[in-house]
């Protein structure tokens, strides 16, 4: 990484951008006293050249043996920092390429385009307006992504009923808890993880499903969690899946052996937690004398960077004749890319993945997330004809540890 073009040209933009920035903290402070100036200024470059500095010396440290939590809040924070400024900054050049504008019209028209003001006095300069409105963008942002750090394990419920007409009259009323995303890797707090799984069975659902990702790489990221999650129990069972993190895909192997002897453990992990981890494949779910299929694949995704290791052909096989059928698949871009085209039967399926990029804003009729520019699918109940797929918005947390308008997310499902 030392020896990276990138990490060298990262740096550099870094070093430029709180150059770029520190000329409008200069300007909106020009009428501010001598001292007022000196703590600002010097805040600004400590904080700043901190980071630099923290970004040079990594590569020669063994940062990787730090506590994981340790190491993505600095990350966080540095990262919050960066896109603060980022964002200031365009609301600053946009202040600049209108000067510039302004001063070559003037240039060619022989004319006084100056016109920072209207009236004298009761307008405000409009550099001082975009340099103010970039510095509460920046400064909101890194605001909110240090504020979303106590939101982690501030577990909501979200409830949704589901309407069906082929649902059989015995399964009117059936309770489904979903989740997805427990990314035990990234807890760093059991009793808050506790509580969470507390709330799950307080809904006394008719049973649990889990659409993927355990642990962030490793099966032994579960060790101190076993004795939460196996306390998760349901009339008809646990049903889980495999998610694009539970392959073990982003991490180092010394072997092929060693990453697919991962593999074989993290499902022997599933077992032990009590739940029936579906390996593309169906199992029937009977109440009373009726019954429906729930199917379970591994990962499939159909953004080009994940691999497809589901088989829903395989475990779609010998469901057809089941009234209903539910589909367990971890990534939503697996809906419209082959559920839906392919398998029009297919009722309802519950996915994960997402997470809502931890980050976004929500609120009555109305929800917004950068993820949408990824996924078409992110968050929440998406109707298509007759099919219906739910996005779970992740119980737990990866990379930024924390969530901005995105809380962690269990969902009730009643089938109506």
């Amino acid at each position: 990484m030392r020896n990276s073009p990138f990490w060298w040209v990262l740096l550099a933009c870094m070093m430029l951008l709180d150059i770029y920035v520190f000329q409008v903290v200069k300007y909106v402070s020009h009428s501010a006293g001598p001292r007022a100036k000196m703590i600002l200024y010097s805040a600004y470059w400590t904080i700043s050249v901190s980071a630099l500095l923290f970004l040079l010396v990594l590569p020669y440290l063994s940062f990787e043996q730090q506590p994981k939590i340790l190491r993505n809040t600095l990350f966080a924070i540095i990262a919050g920092l960066f896109f603060a400024k980022i964002i200031a900054s365009v609301f600053f050049l946009i202040d600049d390429i209108r000067r510039g504008v302004q001063w070559v019209a003037g240039k060619l028209l022989f004319s006084n385009t100056e016109g920072e003001t209207m009236q004298e006095g009761t307008t405000i300069s409009r550099s001082i307006f975009l340099s103010w409105a970039g510095m509460i963008a920046g400064s909101g942002l890194f605001g909110s992504l240090m504020y979303g750090f106590g939101n982690k394990y501030k577990y909501q419920v979200n409830r949704q009923q589901l309407a069906f007409d082929n649902l059989p009259l015995a399964f009117k009323g059936f309770k489904i808890v979903h989740i997805s995303d427990i990314h035990s890797g990234s807890f760093t707090d059991k009793q808050a993880v506790m509580k969470g799984v507390e709330k799950i069975l307080k809904e006394k659902p008719d049973v649990i499903l889990f659409t993927g990702d355990l642990v962030n790489d490793v099966a032994d990221e579960m060790k101190n969690y076993m004795e939460v999650f196996n306390r998760l129990k349901a009339p008809m069972g646990v049903y889980s899946t495999l998610g694009n993190h539970d392959y073990g895909d982003y991490t180092h192997w010394n072997s092929a052996e060693e990453k697919s002897a991962n593999l074989e453990r993290l499902k022997k992990v599933h077992g032990e937690l009590g739940w029936r981890l579906l390996m593309n494949e169906f199992v029937e779910l009977q109440r009373g004398d009726e019954k429906i299929a729930l199917i379970g694949i591994e990962n499939w995704g159909a953004k080009a960077r994940f691999p497809k290791y589901g088989d829903l052909k395989k475990a779609y096989s010998g469901s057809e004749n089941y009234p209903f059928k539910i589909l367990m698949s971890h990534d939503p871009s697996h809906w419209d890319a082959q559920v839906r085209p392919d398998y029009p039967a297919i009722d309802l399926m519950l996915a994960g993945h997402t997470h809502g990029m931890q980050f976004g804003l929500e609120v009555p009729g109305f929800h917004w997330s950068p993820v949408q520019y990824i996924y078409k699918q992110w968050a929440g109940l998406y109707e298509e004809a007759h099919q219906k797929l739910y996005v779970n918005r992740g119980y737990g947390f990866i990379g930024y540890p924390g969530r901005v308008g995105i809380l962690p997310e269990i969902t009730v499902l009643e089938l109506v």
